[in-house]
């Protein structure tokens, strides 16, 4: 019941911390692109149940997800396949902006991750990419601390059974692989891939616990 409270507080709650920043992001979003329900958006990575919950509402969005995007809705389109392979996927679409939000950091290493960059630098005029924040003391896949700088046979061990962590009981080989697809950047890192944008912060307490880039 504890471990229930403590995920709703943090995390899964309508009045979560976790849900305040979404709302932050979102007004960050308008802010940046007030003309937002004119765009055209692909959106590398998210799901269609996301967009239906979002308080701003584009023209049109396509969202690219490996594993299942939900179902379509009269103004988002999902589409089942790679974000890195966006280019093939909608060949012949144009877009205004390109969105992306906690999917760089599961990519999988550098050359992904370079790929995806290449892809979202390319698709549109605009990006907005935001990611968590490598060195934020509290790891938030996982909401344990510091997870990121344990050894990654301390963080498998933990995965399947840190109580706040999504993928507490899980089988222990599914929760290692999911910790081994995880991967937090560096401000560094994320300049070396969008060296074309500019860095806004999100804080928590004061604390930088995720950037966006922008363009």
């Amino acid at each position: 019941m504890l471990t229930a409270r403590l995920r709703n507080y943090f995390v899964v709650g309508d009045d979560s911390l976790g849900q305040k920043m979404r709302l932050r992001r979102w007004a960050r979003l308008k802010q940046e692109f007030p003309d937002l329900e004119e765009m055209r958006v692909l959106d590398l990575g998210g799901t269609t149940v996301f967009w239906s919950r979002a308080p701003v509402k584009p023209k049109a969005v396509t969202v690219i997800n490996l594993g299942a995007a939900g179902e379509g809705l009269p103004w988002v389109t999902p589409i089942e396949g790679d974000a890195c392979d966006a280019p093939k996927l909608v060949r012949g679409e144009t877009f205004d902006l390109v969105f992306s939000n906690s999917l760089i950091e599961h990519l999988g290493g550098h050359r992904q991750r370079s790929t995806f960059a290449e892809v979202t630098r390319s698709m549109a005029p605009h990006y907005i990419v935001q990611t968590p924040y490598r060195y934020f003391p509290i790891e938030p896949h996982w909401i344990f601390p510091g997870q990121q700088f344990l050894p990654r046979k301390v963080q498998a061990w933990l995965a399947p059974r840190w109580p706040l962590a999504h993928t507490y009981g899980w089988p222990p080989d599914q929760a290692r692989d999911e910790v081994m697809s995880t991967e937090l950047l560096s401000l560094t890192d994320m300049r070396t891939y969008f060296p074309d944008a500019r860095v806004v912060w999100e804080r928590f307490l004061g604390v930088p616990k995720s950037l966006t880039m922008i363009r």
